[in-house]
């Protein structure tokens, strides 16, 4: 284990079982739902958007959708894509190029970077204990003198105060604080909402000390529980669409019978 990742925590903190799976275990994935390659494919050509802009090239919406499909195309060699109940790949193709027109018509301000890798030595600037493990990541977008801009896809509007105690814009404006020398000017989040009536929603955030000495404590503590092989499963909602269902044990326990489905699974570990 040689760096740690937001997301990485917070699947641990999800689903220890999972992270087991997915990060030491290395099990390979049976399908890839569909949610993940939707906003990766929406990811991508918004980076390729952002990047063109900081050239001060001319972009067409044409182009910014030929990203997009082809990401999606990209996506669905190897594991295959499972959707949801009621979903339709065509119809999800085009809603994500509804969501890129929605933010191309947007008035930007000055982009600074976009997509933007770092790793710094994760220490805890209250106690100045040091964690001896890299926090790695990636800035969607950096903004005019600093803000930081985290896109995200979801089913229902993000609240706010879901908003306020996201871990990762926590551990971002920590990550830009150690980078620069100094805190973001902002942290913004832009939540593409895949309703009935698709919208695009803007709301902003901020983080303070408390926020920082919550994060570490959570960092510590999921440190110590991989370290201690502690990988106990949760259920909630996201098992239905876990890619991990066909060996868990409480799945197998609630469901009670495998499908054909799942026992394929199961053979392909």
């Amino acid at each position: 284990m040689d760096h740690l990742s937001s997301s990485q925590i917070n699947l641990y903190l999800q689903c220890a079982l999972k992270y087991k799976f997915q990060y030491i275990d290395q099990f390979p994935k049976p399908f890839r739902p569909s949610a993940l390659v939707f906003g990766s494919a929406v990811h991508s050509a918004l980076a390729w958007f952002h990047e063109e802009k900081m050239k001060g090239n001319q972009i067409t919406l044409e182009a910014l959708y030929r990203i997009f499909d082809a990401d999606w195309f990209s996506q669905k060699i190897g594991e295959p894509l499972r959707f949801k109940e009621g979903e339709q790949e065509m119809a999800l193709v085009n809603l994500g190029k509804e969501f890129l027109t929605m933010y191309a018509k947007e008035e930007l301000p000055e982009i600074k970077g976009a997509e933007i890798h770092f790793s710094i030595p994760l220490v805890d600037t209250i106690t100045g204990e040091d964690f001896k493990i890299d926090l790695e990541g990636f800035f969607d977008l950096v903004e005019g003198e600093g803000t930081i801009v985290e896109f995200k896809t979801s089913a229902q509007t993000l609240s706010a105060s879901d908003i306020d105690n996201r871990l990762q814009l926590t551990a971002y404006c920590y990550a830009y604080e150690i980078l620069n020398h100094k805190p973001p000017a902002g942290l913004k989040v832009v939540n593409f909402v895949k309703a009935r009536k698709p919208k695009m929603v803007v709301t902003e955030t901020k983080r303070g000390k408390g926020d920082y000495q919550g994060f570490f404590y959570i960092v510590r503590e999921v440190l110590n529980g991989i370290k201690g092989g502690f990988f106990p499963p949760r259920m909630g909602f996201w098992c239905k669409d876990c890619e991990y269902a066909a060996i868990c044990p409480l799945w197998k326990h609630t469901v009670g019978v495998k499908t054909k489905e799942s026992q394929s699974a199961v053979e392909a570990y």
